[in-house]
Order: structure tokens, then sequence, then C-alpha cells
């Protein structure tokens, strides 16, 4: 490329998204063409979500400017062929790579051929988009593997281990994206764990922080209390959706963000015990008087007739729930200041969270699942 390309905010642009429909991509689309009505997007779309992807792209914006692209990012050439590649790259100049793979239990080799090598084939075709003035990359918080304790935004390597395939991965395709910002001009976003929409409690999915919910159904509904699995004071870091989507949209056309990597976290987050708390109360059930060491759950949920009657809930998640380490969100914070952004607290929204999944938790659609983020 030569050198990141000079930003024109006020052009028109065609954006290349990944993980389209996913949960966060879906929404991005149809928050990129709201703010800027005369852009167009190309999703990359892996052929088995071909269908659900052009269904996705009709609700919408019926259509027109949502070019559904069947790919493969595992593919050096994204599975198009040299020359569909190629004319690809002389159009785009934005990328937004949001696809991975985020299943706690996942395989080693899966999370390495989606999260690394796919990520690396991102960064090829962004040096070869002759117009590409921007790449906004969705990590994760977790890259922090194990780390406790206090994680800043600029920090990434140090020394730590990881929990899972997943971490290890993303955390991989992070150091490569790093590696590469001096060419492709790149913001870093790094969500804790995404929840439902703020306003209306909507997700795609019951997994991560619902698995508490599906905990506490289960319990309340076999007319017993439920004890807290929560630790103590140790921080429980959710995001909701749309505060996700928000500042997507709007550090990922401010100039003042390249080469930067913000924490799209809650910068005061709940107790894990105090957020189980609160699911409690808010579903209706009754708390018993005492907590369960998170060890023995998690032993338990390595049964398959308990994690089946806590509603599937993997044992990999209690370490989440329990794991001390905070994510500091200055530098986010800095750059949304003037936007007014900010991601509310969770006592905030869990209402419309326990809501929707009070009306909809034997919807079988919305049962836990690897799905692209």
């Amino acid at each position: 490329m030569g050198g990141p390309q000079p930003i024109d905010f006020y052009a028109v642009s065609t954006h290349l998204v990944t993980g389209f429909p996913g949960f966060i991509g879906r929404r991005l689309v149809a928050a990129l063409l709201e703010r800027e009505p005369e852009d167009s997007i190309i999703a990359l779309v892996e052929p088995r979500m071909v269908g659900a992807a052009r269904e996705a792209a009709l609700e919408i914006d019926g259509g027109p400017r949502v070019e559904v692209l069947p790919g493969d990012i595992t593919d050096p050439v994204l599975a198009l062929g040299e020359d569909r590649y190629a004319r690809l790259a002389a159009e785009v100049d934005v990328v937004h790579h949001l696809a991975a793979i985020y299943d706690l239990a996942v395989p080693a080799t899966v999370a390495h051929r989606i999260n690394v090598e796919g990520t690396g084939n991102v960064l090829a075709f962004c040096r070869a988009a002759e117009r590409l003035s921007r790449l906004n990359y969705v990590s994760t918080a977790y890259v922090a593997g194990d780390r406790t304790g206090v994680v800043y935004e600029h920090e990434l390597d140090r020394g730590q281990g990881f929990k899972n395939h997943y971490e290890s991965t993303k955390f991989q395709a992070e150091v490569w994206v790093r590696s590469a910002a001096d060419r492709i001009p790149t913001t870093i976003f790094r969500p804790a764990i995404v929840v439902g929409d703020s306003r209306t409690g909507e997700t795609q999915k019951f997994d991560g922080p619902y698995y508490a919910l599906r905990f506490i159904s289960a319990t309340a509904s076999h007319g017993m209390a439920v004890a807290n699995i929560g630790r103590g004071a140790t921080p429980f870091n959710v995001v909701p959706v749309d505060f996700i989507v928000d500042s997507l949209v709007e550090l990922g056309r401010s100039e003042e963000a390249i080469g930067e990597t913000v924490h799209l976290c809650d910068a005061d987050p709940l107790s894990s015990a105090g957020m189980f708390e609160l699911l409690t109360d808010l579903y209706g059930a009754k708390r018993a008087s005492y907590r369960v060491p998170p060890r023995v759950v998690t032993a338990a949920l390595r049964l398959g007739p308990v994690r089946r009657f806590y509603g599937g809930t993997p044992a990999e998640s209690i370490r989440y729930l329990n794991h001390p380490v905070r994510y500091d969100t200055r530098r986010a914070g800095e750059l949304l200041a003037g936007s007014g952004l900010r991601c509310p607290r969770f006592s905030e929204y869990a209402p419309a969270m326990v809501s929707y999944f009070r009306e909809h938790e034997l919807d079988p659609a919305l049962a836990p699942a690897a799905t692209p983020r």
C-alpha cells in the first residue's frame, strides 16, 4: 500500500464486512447504512450462511445496498477466484473484520484456521486494496487470557496463559493485526462479553451470561432456592450489543482512533456475585442463603446429566464468572467522549435482558450454539 491513505469521511465508501449475518455483524451493517446513506456494503459470507444473509440484507435495506458475496476467509483469495478478488480489492475502501469462532470448547485446529489464518488472509486483502482507508478489527478483551488485576488497552503480550483455544487464537490474530498496523490504518476493538440490546433485551443466542439465567431458571423451576455461584467482589464484565455497534460506527470513522486499541467494556462492572443476585431477583426466584464454590459448580457441570439439567451450561463458562480481572477503558472513554456514548451499567439494562429471556427462553432458535460473532 505504501503507507496509510488519507481519509475523506465525506466520500462515498464501499465497506467489506465479515461476520454477517452474525449478532454484531447484522446490526453493524444496518447502523452503517443508517449513518452513511450513500455507502454500500459487501458482506463476505460463508456459503452455508448465504440464504440467511440474503434474508437479513432484505430486512435491513430491501437488498440494493447490501451485496451478499459467498466466500471463505480461510482461503488465501477468500474463495473468490483471482479475478473477483482483484475486482473486490479495487472496490473496497473500508474493511470491518468481525468473523470469528468463539465457542469456548472449540478444537485448536478449527480455532486457528478461522481466527488466525482467516485474519491473516483479511490482512493480505487489506494490503491488496489500493483505496483502503481503514481496517476495523474486532478482537476481544479476553486476549488478556489468565491475567489478573487491571489490563490496559495498550497492552497485549504480558506472558499470559490462556483458558481455551478461543482466547489463544484471538491473541495470535491480534498480534498479527498489530504487526501490520504500520501499513494498514487500523483500529482494534476489544469487547467484553456481549449481551442483548440494552433497550429491548433482544439477542441472537442465549449463551454467555445467559447461562446464569438458564441456571437460575432450571433451579427455580424445581422449586429450589438459587445458590449464588459468583465469587465475592470479582468483576463480571458484560456489554450490550447496541453500545458495541454504536462504538464501532463512531470510532470506525474517526481519524483520531487510527492506531488505537480500545476496550469496549463496562468501566464500572458489578461483581459476579452482585450480578447473579440481581438476575435472580429480576427473574423472581428465591435466593439461597449460601454460595456454592466455583470449583464445585465446574466439576458438577462436567457431568452430562447435571449440565443438561442446567440448560446446557458449559463448565468452561464458570471461569469467566469468577476470574478476577478488570479492563481499563480510559482510551475508549476519551475517544467516545465527544459522541456522548458510554457503556450503560448492567443494572440499567438487566431488567430488559431478563424480560426478553423469560419471554423467549423456550425458543429453540435461541438455544446456545457456536455461531459467528
